[in-house]
């Protein structure tokens, strides 16, 4: 379905192209636009300062390649799989340039003279696995007073966007909101994730910290704004989670002498920063190294690191895969998979309708109406922005469905996967005949629902949304 909504989108494109064929200005914008379509999604990483993005950029990317600094500050980075490292700097007021790249204490640095003006963006293309199915932007921490600019850079730069909130009864959602400002993010707000990006802290750092902030994100998800304005709320510890992905033998080795001293005798030193980088410590661990694991694995990360060490003796590769179990990233990950990359091509297809509006409304003239209206005509018809959306409801909890249609109806919207067989519970190799007769046996069961009067309104509506999935995939 959502293949049909890109072909689409890059028809009206291609129309806009032909259009504005003597703008040197748009028509630069518009080829930018459907590039972008065939290329891996763009996720942006925002949020406030000291909220640990770049944290999360390197957890993403299971490498430390984030934050990039340059002179002047920290420009927005992103960061792109490709078969050489390569960067280039882009300045507001001045031609692009190269930046020599370096790999130095497992980290990327970057080398150069400080830029001619000041630098919009850096895009870093690096050699990563992780970076194939998705471009990472790690953004500078910006207040609220400063969010127009950089919603706006992000919107027209980013397919998705994760949102991150260290506190979440103090969030401020002034962020999200800008993200919706545009006409047709409005009409389909399914580009963003909520990110609990210090969990440890809401469980009072206690090793079980990721159940009470589990139950914190699924509160905000079903709640309160934030889970009205994202797909989802997730609750990961940045620190362990980087430090898992990236965790090095002489960290492993340090972690393993810790979790030699009993229990009781090193609890007290591990209750504060201080005590574990202080002077009189239980363990022959010295204090450059102790403070270099506070700051890559953050207190809670090393009370866990610990404690698993502790209650079995494990490899270098295990400990790391149970600090990223542990964290919850593995939880985002799933999220971003199931509401983000799975989705590509109805996201890209999106951002490309945002870029074409843009167009549109900047550059008015003859002919441009018809293609607005063919704009509108493609976004009214877009059903798969209505498919996220109600997998979003539901899975936060806001519809409700008896469990064996819960699980059908997300199923059919395509959150386990796209293809006709994935949506109707069929075998992989299932041909066109068994599709549509498990469309039409659906078609019937959901019609039903939708005709149920002793049903809330809320949930017939739903109904109707899966109808429509249903009536597609019988003419698949």
């Amino acid at each position: 379905m959502s293949a049909a909504l890109a072909q689409r989108t890059r028809g009206l494109l291609e129309q806009a192209l032909e259009l504005y064929r003597d703008s040197g200005r748009a028509t630069t914008w518009l080829r930018r636009h459907l590039a972008r379509l065939d290329d891996p999604l763009r996720l942006a990483v925002l949020g406030p300062q000291g909220s640990g993005k770049s944290t999360l950029v390197n957890a993403l990317a299971g490498e430390q390649v984030a934050p990039i600094e340059l002179a002047g500050g920290q420009p927005p980075a992103w960061y792109r799989a490709a078969p050489e490292p390569r960067a280039v700097g882009y300045p507001r007021s001045a031609p692009p340039f190269e930046l020599a790249v370096r790999r130095a204490d497992q980290a990327v640095w970057l080398d150069g003279e400080a830029p001619p003006a000041p630098v919009d963006r850096v895009e870093l293309d690096w050699p990563n696995r992780a970076l194939r199915e998705l471009t990472l932007a790690d953004t500078p921490g910006t207040d609220l007073a400063e969010a127009a600019p950089v919603v706006e850079g992000v919107s027209t730069e980013a397919d998705a966007v994760l949102f991150l909130l260290p506190n979440p009864a103090r969030a401020d959602l002034g962020f999200l909101r800008a993200t919706r400002q545009h006409p047709i993010a409005r009409a389909a707000p399914v580009h963003a994730l909520a990110v609990l990006s210090r969990a440890d802290e809401l469980g009072g750092g206690r090793v079980d910290a990721l159940i009470s902030a589990r139950q914190v994100a699924r509160r905000h998800r079903r709640e309160t704004e934030a889970g009205l304005l994202c797909q989802d709320v997730v609750a990961v510890a940045g620190l362990p989670a980087a430090a898992g992905r990236t965790l090095r033998e002489p960290e492993f080795a340090a972690l393993a002498e810790l979790a030699r001293v009993p229990r009781t005798e090193l609890e007290p030193y591990l209750l504060s920063a201080d005590r574990l980088a202080g002077p009189d410590f239980p363990a022959p661990v010295d204090p450059g190294t102790r403070a270099r694991l506070l700051e890559r694995f953050g207190l809670f990360g090393v009370r866990l690191a610990s404690a698993l060490l502790r209650r079995s003796a494990v490899s270098q590769a295990e400990l790391a895969a149970r600090l990223v179990a542990r964290s919850g990233l593995d939880e985002l990950r799933e999220s971003v998979g199931r509401n983000f990359t799975g989705r590509r091509p109805a996201l890209k297809a999106r951002s490309a309708l945002i870029a074409l509006e843009v167009v549109l409304r900047m550059e008015p003239r003859p002919g441009s109406a018809a293609l607005a209206a063919e704009l509108e005509r493609v976004l009214a018809g877009a059903h798969e922005f209505r498919e996220l959306r109600t997998v979003a409801e539901l899975r936060a909890g806001r519809v409700t469905l008896p469990g064996e249609l819960l699980a059908e109806a997300v199923r059919l919207l395509g959150d386990e996967g796209e293809t006709p067989q994935r949506r109707l519970g069929l075998d992989p190799a299932a041909g066109e005949g068994p599709c549509r007769q498990a469309a039409a046996e659906a078609l019937r069961r959901w019609q039903e629902q939708a005709e149920n009067p002793a049903l809330p309104a809320v949930t017939r509506r739903t109904a109707r949304t899966v109808i429509r999935t249903c009536e597609a995939l019988c003419c698949a």
